[in-house]
């Protein structure tokens, strides 16, 4: 492990997403894959994954999260968003000079858990006793780690 370096202040979201891509792509080629960030204009795909021998690839969408809490925010466009051959991979960046969490999640499965579960939460009510209201964003949670280090679910 690196030594402690003093935190910085909290990143921009900007800086928050990028780090969260490079190391994605840095993790991914270490553990033997081609990497390569895409550029901004790919829609849904931050990175492109390949086998080594370029017999399987897979796209990539990346969610960055300063917090410790394994919950990550998405727009309601991942109800819908479960193209084969696409994941997930949550991140949660840590403490400056350590190694960032991974949360790697089948795209099919995120769009089911978000769907689901902001349909249950919509059932429920605030603690005024109002209903709530329907609102663009999703949350996907891990917090059994189940996801945590699942580069196999890749199939690279």
């Amino acid at each position: 492990m690196l030594p402690r370096m003093t935190d910085p202040s909290p990143l921009s979201p900007n800086l928050c997403g990028a780090s969260g891509e490079y190391f994605v792509a840095a993790e991914l080629s270490r553990l033997g894959y081609v990497a390569s960030l895409t550029l901004r204009n790919a829609k849904g795909i931050d990175v492109l994954a390949a086998s080594n021998d370029a017999r399987r690839s897979v796209g990539i969408q990346v969610k960055t999260s300063q917090k410790r809490a394994k919950e990550w925010l998405l727009n309601q466009a991942a109800d819908r968003f479960k193209p084969p051959g696409v994941f997930y991979v949550f991140v949660i960046l840590g403490d400056a000079g350590t190694i960032p969490a991974f949360h790697v999640v089948p795209s099919r499965v995120v769009a089911e858990y978000v769907r689901t579960s902001h349909a249950a939460w919509l059932r429920t009510r605030r603690k005024d006793g109002r209903k709530h209201r329907d609102t663009p964003m999703r949350k996907f949670k891990d917090p059994k780690d189940k996801f945590l280090g699942r580069w196999d679910l890749l199939g690279l």
